[in-house]
Formats: structure tokens, C-alpha cells, sequence
């Protein structure tokens, strides 16, 4: 629309300035006109009348000169008519302009002085009349007196405003012509070509890269479409290649690396694009409340921890919602930027919410309701009718955000957690070719406890829309099974382990997640670990201490409460570690609008420093608690430090702090202590596993950490480092897309 503006307006204005001259022009000539017809008629009137007021002024016969003025009371547009003596004072007047008289009125004297005429135009009862006076002599040209006729002259007015008014309807037709005219010659000439030729980048973008262009004149569009047309077929043929290539190399490695897993999505998915959604993004821009800056960071989350190396090894979009407050200033006009930002791997596109909306669907529903739900921690799960109707909303704006995305062919869609349980059947009643995939992040509860969710058919109903659902751990998937057997109508299949409703088959798997493992040994330090690693042991003053760790959220699910309780009976029970034993909590706050999280965090605030108050000793504390967020560079230093690293979790679908630990400790040194109801506890079997409730047993775990020999240490980690170097992130996808791949050529 602008441009359309920028291509009439100038051609308005040049027909509007010259209309208007042209109208200037033609009023002043219309007035001219009007005037000098005006003035010969009163010219003739007054000649006529100076052949009666000569007689009139010669026998001072009045009577006759009062029916004289009176005979121009009926007269069109003559207001009157006045008959002036040689002293030019008034003998008789028209009664309708009676008032006439009380004008002072010098220039008569003027006029019988000279015998000439006098035409001008007077303010008279507040608006303006024409007077003409011509003198009145005898046959030796003395003066014997004046006439004068007054005119309206409204008339005039009248007819300049009706022309003016007039020539304004024309020129504001011919504009509205002139608009639509140009309009048409735009559309024709720019807009069509433009629009047929944006339709096939549209179709190009989603990967319809056989169909020729539309534009067949030889224009430079067309020149343009042409070209787009040849690259379009060498990328046909390259992605043929690519594929083949990717077959090939896939069959030689054994370790699931980056390029292996790149190499199967090519060889798998060929020219259908990867897309991803979850609640949380992968960077988030905010404003350093320091500097006032705008930064990038990578948000505390284990889906980004799982999510984010499969994308940069692979390429695709991130759905995700735009949830710092400096977001809107880095995307494009499409809600997109590549990321990461120094070096573009994949496209990450942001879905705005309203305040009202993530504070129902988020924290609300998904937070209050779903999470204590799925968690067996004792905390009651609280369900709204505004948040559920919130969350469904917000599952619609995220599905019309994905279908603006997809690709024209067989795309595959891979959605994480509890945050969109309703998006694939959203996705599937408009799009039933995508191949979706789910995967819950977070346990299962059995059927009896998912029972408790008001919205559980329409919940269990949105999951079956997937072709494939993920958990972490087998039992978990049998949760799913059994409660989609006792709360839906439908058919489950137990030796598929699969569901089927309304003809619709869902395949259920367990996927266990994992991370990149650092198969290289390097870790991801831009500097030496050893300068970073001495330059926390100075920060905290570790020299010669036993170092613990622990990284979490700040949520009642990590067990953080119980790990402090376990420290404090692990000093009340052995002594000798005091002064010796110094242990870490890094802990990013989370959900602190729902009050739960911010009753715990003040809870925990006041067990440490109970714990520390109790054990202070000179400059020592037996906890140092740090709570902000840290980046994955910041941890791992953390991590390397640390002789051993404890994950609590009261419930938890795998936990990735577990493995990030293992990935990190190249030099296979340290000790894990793993909660038994953990995900990861069922693949990490040479950690020390704890029951995080047995306090007692919890602080003889960390003793145990503490004393176990350099070579039992080293056997465990060892198993645990080949374990998550062969399960690694990679594979974890891998699994997923060859899974997903299969069971859709085994439905087709």
C-alpha cells in the first residue's frame, strides 16, 4: 500500500495544484464578469432615472419623487434608489434601505463637484452592497442634485461559491478516476507479476522446487524467476547427492556423532525440514540490568540442553515462545533470526503471548496443574477453567504459527513436553501428512492419578494425534498405555505398544534422553579448564577442600531441601569433615509468580543459612549457594572442580545434570550420587544411588562419595562416561527419526 502511495501521490498533487489554478482562474474571471455586468445595469438604471429627477429636482416636486424611489421596492436584486439635492441631501429613499441616510457619506459632495460617476461597493447592515451615483445637471450642466441605486451583490457571491463548489466535485472526481485508474495499472502491471512471482518463492521456500514459475513475459521479474528456477534445479540434484552421500557414510561410523546424525536426517527425512516446538527457546534476548544492554543467553532447561545440539548439527526451525523483554529487537519481519547468533545453524522463531496468556497456560495450567500432576511430590496440582481455556488458545496461536511454516511435503514435527498437549491434532485436522513426534519430558503418572485431571480426555485425545510419543523410561510408557486403556475409548496394543482411536494408530516408545557426552574429551571452554578451574579455587577459596556440587532449579521436584537436611546430619554424624568439606549449589530461579516456588525458595534461603550458621567456623561455611542463572560455560568449570556431584530428585523424568557431570569429567574422576527416582538411575548403574527421602542413608552416600578409592572411582566413571558417549544426544534423535520413519512406512 505504501508503495502504491508513493507511485499516486505525486501525480495527484501536480493534478490538484493544476486544477486549482485552473479554478483561480476561472472564478476571477467569472467575477470580473459579474461585476461588469453588474455595473452596466446600473448604469442604464441611473441614466434612465436622471430624465424624471431632472424634472423632479427642477420643481422640487417631492411627491413625485417619493413614488419615483418607492417603484424600486419590488425590483430583483435592487435593494433601492436614492435622490440626492445640490446641498447631496437626501430628498427621497426607498423605505426598505431607510437606513441608508444615517452612512456618513463625504464623497458626494466630491461627485456634484467633478459630475462624474461613483461606483464602489459599501458594508451596509453587515454585508455588502453595490452603490452606484451619477450626477443629475440642467441643460447648462450645473448640478442639480444626485441619484444613486444600491444592488445586492450577494448574488455574486452565491455564484462563485456554487462554481467553486463545483469545479471541488470535479476535481475530486477526476482524483477518485485518476486512483482507480492507476490502482489498476499497478495491479497489472507490478502487483500481479509480483504476487504470482511471491507465490512461487512460497512454494519454493516449502520445498516445491519442480514447479516452473509463473512469469512469462520478459521482463526482469521474469529474468529473476528464471534464475531462481536454475538454482532451484541444482539444489534438487544436490540434495539427491546429499542423500545418497549420507547412506553411505552412515554405514562406516559407529559412534553417534553430530555428522552421523546430519548424515541420517539427510538419508531419513531427504527434502523434508526438521521443525521443533517447545515452550522454552533456545536464546533469549534481555536487557542487562547493569549495563541496560540487550544480551543473549541460553535459558536453564534440559530441553534445551537435549534439543539444541540436534539442531545445529542438522539444521531446521525452533518454534518457541519470545519470553525475554528484549526479543522483539533482534527478530526479523517474520518473528525469525538464525541462531546462534555468531554462528547461524538454525532458524529460531518466536511466538509472542500476552502477559494474560502465559500467566494461564504457563504458569497456570502447565505449571500448577500438569507438572505437580505428572510428579509424584506430594503437591496438590490445581486446575482452573480460565487457565485450561488459556491453554488451548495458546496451543491454536502455536499452531497457526507452525502451519505458516511447513514445508509442502511430509515434514517432520518434533514437539516437546506437557506445555502442547493439544498441538499435534490441531496440527493434524489441517495438515494430516506431517509426521509429528512428541516427547514428554517429565514421568507419567499412573492411571489413577492422571484421573485427577478435570480435561484428561482432551488432553489424552490432542497426544493421539502424534505418530509417535517419547518417554524417558519404559515404565513410564506403560503409564501411558494403561491410562489411555482405562480413561479413553480405544484399543491398546501391547506388543506394538501403540494406541488406537478412531482408526488413528499411535505408537508409544521409550526414547532415554541424553547429552552430547564430549566425545572428544575437550568440553567447550574458549580458554585452558585449568585457568578457569584455579580461578573458581581462588574465587571460594577451595584450596585443599573436598568440593560438592549440585546445579538445579530452584523447584520442589530437585530434592534441594533434602539435600542441605543430608549435608547437615553428614557434619552432625562425621565431624572430622568440617573445615574440609565445602559443597556448591547452583541454583537459577524459576516460576517465582506461582507461590510454591516462592515459598520454597525462602525455605531454602532459611535452611542453609541455618545449616552454615550452625557449622561456621572462622572464613569456612559448609555451603556456598549461588542463586542466578549460569550458562552451560559457566557450569562446567563447576563441574570439572568437583569431587563429587549430587542429583536428589524427588521425581524426575531423566535429569540431565546427571550426565552432564559424567560428559564433563574426561579425566574420569569424581563421584555421582543419583536419586533411585530418576530416569538416568536406570542407565547410570555405577553411580551411588540414594533414596533422597532416607536422610541417614543420604549422608553415609556422601561419605561413601568422599572415601571410595581412586581406582573405584575411576572403573564407575569409566562405565558411565562409555555409557553416555555411546547414548548420547545424537542418538537419542536418531532413534527417535529412524522410530518415527519406519512406523509411518509400516502405516502407509
Amino acid at each position: 500500500m505504501r508503495r502504491a502511495l508513493l507511485f499516486i501521490l505525486p501525480i495527484l498533487v501536480i493534478v490538484s495544484l493544476a486544477f486549482t489554478v485552473f479554478g483561480v482562474i476561472q472564478v476571477r474571471y467569472e467575477e470580473e464578469k459579474l461585476m461588469d455586468d453588474l455595473q452596466r445595469k446600473a448604469n442604464a438604471v441611473c441614466e434612465t432615472l436622471v430624465f424624471s429627477a431632472r424634472h423632479i429636482l427642477l420643481n422640487n416636486d417631492l411627491k413625485n419623487a417619493n413614488r419615483l424611489v418607492e417603484s424600486f421596492q419590488k425590483r430583483e436584486r435592487l435593494q433601492g434608489c436614492v435622490i440626492y439635492g445640490k446641498d447631496a441631501k437626501i430628498l427621497a429613499i426607498t423605505e426598505r434601505i431607510s437606513d441608508w441616510q444615517q452612512k456618513d457619506r463625504p464623497y458626494l459632495n466630491d461627485v456634484l463637484l467633478n459630475k462624474e460617476p461613483r461606483a464602489a461597493f459599501e458594508e451596509f447592515r453587515g454585508y455588502s452592497v453595490y452603490s452606484y451615483i451619477l450626477p443629475v445637471t440642467d441643460e447648462e450642466s450645473n448640478a442639480l442634485g444626485l441619484v444613486e441605486v444600491v444592488y445586492d451583490t450577494s448574488f455574486v457571491f452565491t455564484t462563485l461559491a456554487a462554481l467553486w463548489k463545483r469545479l471541488s466535485l470535479s476535481l475530486i472526481i477526476l482524483l477518485v478516476l485518476i486512483v482507480l485508474v492507476m490502482l489498476l495499472i499497478q495491479r497489472r502491471i507490478f502487483t500481479l507479476p509480483i504476487v504470482r512471482l511471491t507465490e512461487w518463492f512460497h512454494y519454493f521456500q516449502k520445498g516445491v522446487t519442480d514447479m516452473p514459475h509463473p512469469i512469462k513475459e520478459k521482463s526482469e521479474l521474469g529474468k529473476l524467476a528464471s534464475e531462481v528456477e536454475q538454482v532451484a534445479l541444482s539444489l534438487r540434484v544436490a540434495r539427491r547427492t546429499i542423500s545418497d552421500e549420507a547412506l553411505t557414510r552412515l554405514e562406516k561410523e559407529e559412534i553417534w556423532t553430530e555428522a552421523k546424525l546430519r548424515d541420517l536426517i539427510h538419508a531419513k527425512l531427504g527434502e523434508h525440514a526438521l521443525f521443533v516446538v517447545s515452550n522454552r527457546e533456545p536464546y533469549m534476548h534481555v536487557i542487562d540490568e547493569i549495563s541496560g544492554k540487550p544480551k543473549c543467553l541460553r535459558p536453564a532447561s534440559g530441553v534445551v540442553t537435549a534439543i539444541h545440539p540436534i539442531l545445529c548439527a542438522c539444521g531446521g526451525t525452533w518454534i518457541a515462545h519470545g519470553s525475554g523483554n528484549a526479543d522483539r529487537k533482534f527478530v526479523n519481519s517474520k518473528d525469525k533470526l538464525g541462531v546462534p547468533t555468531e554462528d547461524n545453524r538454525y532458524i529460531l522463531k518466536r511466538v509472542w503471548l500476552t502477559k494474560e496468556e502465559e500467566e494461564g497456560y504457563y504458569y497456570g495450567f502447565a505449571n500448577e496443574g500438569l507438572w505437580p500432576l505428572c510428579h509424584n511430590t506430594h503437591t496438590r496440582p490445581i486446575f482452573r477453567e480460565a487457565d485450561w481455556q488459556m491453554y488451548k488458545k495458546v496451543n491454536r496461536k502455536f499452531c497457526d504459527s507452525v502451519l505458516e511454516e511447513l514445508p509442502a511435503k511430509n515434514p517432520f514435527l518434533f514437539i516437546q513436553d506437557y506445555h502442547f498437549t493439544l498441538l499435534a491434532k490441531m496440527i493434524k485436522e489441517k495438515r494430516p501428512d506431517v509426521r509429528i513426534a512428541l516427547f514428554w519430558h517429565i514421568p507419567w503418572p499412573n492411571p489413577e492419578n492422571f484421573s485427577i485431571c478435570p480435561y484428561q480426555e482432551e488432553i489424552l485425545d490432542g497426544m493421539l494425534g502424534c505418530d509417535l510419543i517419547g518417554f524417558h523410561v519404559q515404565n513410564h510408557c506403560n503409564n501411558f498405555l494403561d491410562t489411555a486403556n482405562r480413561l479413553l475409548e480405544s484399543r491398546v496394543d501391547t506388543e506394538k505398544f501403540s494406541v488406537v482411536r478412531f482408526g488413528k494408530e499411535t505408537f508409544v516408545r521409550a526414547f532415554p534422553i541424553s547429552v552430547n557426552g564430549h566425545a572428544n574429551g575437550k568440553g567447550s571452554f574458549k580458554v585452558e579448564p585449568e585457568r578457569e578451574i584455579e580461578k573458581l579455587r581462588k574465587e571460594y577459596e577451595l584450596e585443599g577442600k573436598i568440593v560438592g556440587i549440585g546445579v538445579d532449579r530452584i523447584d520442589y521436584t530437585k530434592g534441594i531441601v533434602e539435600r542441605v537436611l543430608a549435608i547437615d546430619r553428614f557434619l552432625e554424624k562425621y565431624p572430622e569433615y568440617r573445615k574440609k568439606l565445602v559443597f556448591i549449589q547452583l541454583a537459577a530461579p524459576s516460576r517465582t509468580h506461582i507461590k510454591r516456588y516462592h515459598d520454597l525458595m525462602g525455605e531454602i534461603d532459611e535452611l542453609i543459612e541455618k545449616t552454615n550458621w550452625k557449622y561456621m567456623d572462622g572464613n569456612w561455611a559448609p555451603i556456598i549457594y549461588l542463586k542466578r542463572y549460569f550458562s552451560s560455560d559457566e557450569i562446567e568449570p563447576f563441574y570439572m572442580l568437583a569431587d563429587f556431584c549430587v542429583v536428589s530428585s524427588l521425581h524426575d523424568g531423566m535429569n540431565l545434570v546427571a550426565k552432564e557431570f559424567v560428559a564433563s569429567r574426561s579425566d574420569l574422576n569424581g563421584a555421582l550420587i543419583l536419586s533411585q527416582f530418576t530416569g538416568a538411575a536406570r542407565e547410570l548403574t555405577d553411580s551411588i544411588q540414594i533414596n533422597p527421602y532416607s536422610i541417614e542413608d543420604f549422608a553415609d552416600s556422601i561419605k561413601l562419595a568422599i572415601e571410595m578409592p581412586p581406582e573405584e572411582k575411576r572403573r564407575r566413571m569409566e562405565n558411565m562416561h562409555k555409557q553416555i558417549t555411546e547414548n548420547n544426544v545424537y542418538r537419542w534423535a536418531a532413534n527417535i527419526i529412524v522410530d518415527l520413519t519406519a512406523l509411518k512406512n509400516i502405516q502407509a
